[in-house]
């Protein structure tokens, strides 16, 4: 159907590229317009509403109106509308925000707090940072050679240039010519699909983790830098890693001197039951990265968050070189800094971990209860208020449908007209990871906009298997 002439939905065919959208398919279905937001939902320019499943993009924690972070920009904007770090310079809501992150990170892999915080405007910028920060500091510590990096298939850390080398996405690869050279990827840990037959997950973790080692005496521990993981995978599919898996994989690191950076640009800030998803999965990192959720993504922040013995590398680097090299004209601006600043008391003041301890179980409960038995549905999988809920063609086998058949596609549309907005991913995963804000009522009110969606797609597909016939 045309839009409207001089619609925004017809403004934009005509001027916007989009980013993740087949830009053909656009030019012919356009978008869906939205105009405002209330709590968990969001409003398009019919006025029709949607209950937001994804939290925009994993990442409007506390729903799509809140007053106190709009003023908290505004009165920021009044006083000091910008200014910059570079050169020795500073404000107060860089300096608070610091202080903060330091307060509530989790500790570091030699058992200490973190050492410094480093802002940026998104996760992408913040993971293309931390690679440059460690190839700075193994040059300035005399370890030239010590600069591979290993992530994980169908991990996802973003889509600047060397950020999009750590994702292990085909999407974010493909004519791009990516990845460069020294990233390389080892295997998803997801015991559903990867595991052999008749493998514990603790059996599976430990040939996981001996797939790593492996890659490093390959390698050489002299040339390998780090390892890269989201505490739960997050755009792969919303994928937990199996029991014992991070224990297992942070003993080789250390035996190799392997810094470990943990993705908390999904997981950070609660989302998985505790404040950082690296707390709920034992890991003690060198390096975190967060984003989303610092600010409720009212407006673009992130940081990068680095242990004392990163920190040493660089101050000795930057001495001889004469400056640390790098850094944005936005990094730690003071209108976003102070509604990140914002938003963390409001976590502290409404105890937003204590609501996801009560809401989180509840999600993961209804989506078992509701859809385990449908005959569409192959796995349930997640923690606290993040979920992933795995269409397939063969429950038995676990065999996913053919991408032909756009499956995750459709779901996504039919779950528009049933007035919840959905995110299909790879493998025709359904990623749950609503506003932190939800309650029970709204999560069951969700789930039954999904279970009438789904109930319409097996309709249509069991039509369409008969007729193929």
């Amino acid at each position: 159907m045309t839009p409207p002439r001089n619609s925004t939905a017809a403004r934009d065919i005509a001027s916007v590229l989009h980013p993740f959208t087949d830009a053909k398919a656009h030019q012919v279905n356009g978008p869906v317009v939205i105009s405002r937001g209330k709590g968990v939902r969001v409003f398009d320019d019919q006025g029709k509403e949607y209950i937001e499943s994804v939290a925009g993009l994993w990442c409007a924690s506390l729903g799509f109106d809140n007053e106190r972070l709009v003023q908290a920009a505004a009165t920021q904007m009044r006083k000091l509308p910008f200014y910059h770090a570079f050169a020795g310079k500073s404000h107060d809501p860089m300096v608070d925000l610091a202080e903060m992150l330091l307060e509530r990170a989790p500790l570091s892999s030699n058992g200490l707090p973190m050492s410094k915080a480093f802002f940026a405007n998104s996760g992408s910028e913040a993971n293309d940072s931390a690679i440059k920060m460690i190839w700075y500091m193994n040059n300035a510590m005399g370890r030239p050679a010590k600069k591979k990096i290993i992530a994980r298939l169908k991990g996802y850390h973003g889509i600047t240039l060397a950020a999009a080398c750590l994702t292990g996405l085909p999407a974010n690869h493909k004519l791009f010519d990516l990845p460069l050279p020294g990233f390389h990827h080892v295997s998803t840990p997801h015991h559903y699909h990867n595991a052999l037959p008749g493998e514990t997950e603790e059996a599976f973790a430990t040939r996981l983790a001996q797939e790593i080692d492996d890659l490093i005496v390959k390698e050489g521990p002299e040339t390998v830098a780090a390892f890269w993981a989201e505490p739960v995978m997050g755009a792969g599919g919303v994928i937990v890693p199996p029991a014992t898996y991070f224990e297992k994989v942070q003993a080789v690191l250390k035996k190799h001197d392997v810094l470990f950076v943990a993705d908390e640009v999904i997981c950070g800030f609660h989302r998985t039951g505790n404040p950082w998803g690296s707390q709920t999965m034992g890991i003690q990192p060198d390096i975190l990265v967060c984003a989303k959720a610092l600010s409720a993504s009212f407006l673009p922040i992130s940081a990068v968050i680095i242990n004392e013995a990163v920190y040493q590398g660089i101050v000795e680097g930057s001495s001889s070189v004469g400056t640390f090299g790098h850094g944005f004209t936005y990094s730690g601006h003071p209108v976003p800094a102070a509604v990140a600043i914002e938003t963390l008391k409001i976590y502290d003041e409404i105890n937003i971990g204590g609501h996801v301890a009560e809401v989180g179980p509840h999600l993961q409960q209804q989506l078992r209860a509701r859809f385990a038995n449908h005959p569409l549905v192959g796995e349930i999988r997640g923690v606290g208020l993040i979920a992933g809920l795995e269409m397939v063609a063969d429950k038995a086998s676990h065999t996913n449908f053919d991408p032909a058949q756009k499956v995750g596609p459709r779901m996504m549309k039919l779950g528009e007209q049933h007035g919840v907005i959905l995110r299909a991913m790879t493998n025709d995963v359904l990623g749950f990871s609503p506003p932190l804000i939800i309650t029970k009522a709204e999560v069951d009110e969700m789930l039954d906009r999904v279970s009438r969606a789904l109930d319409e797609l097996t309709v249509q597909l069991r039509r369409e298997s008969i007729a193929a016939v």
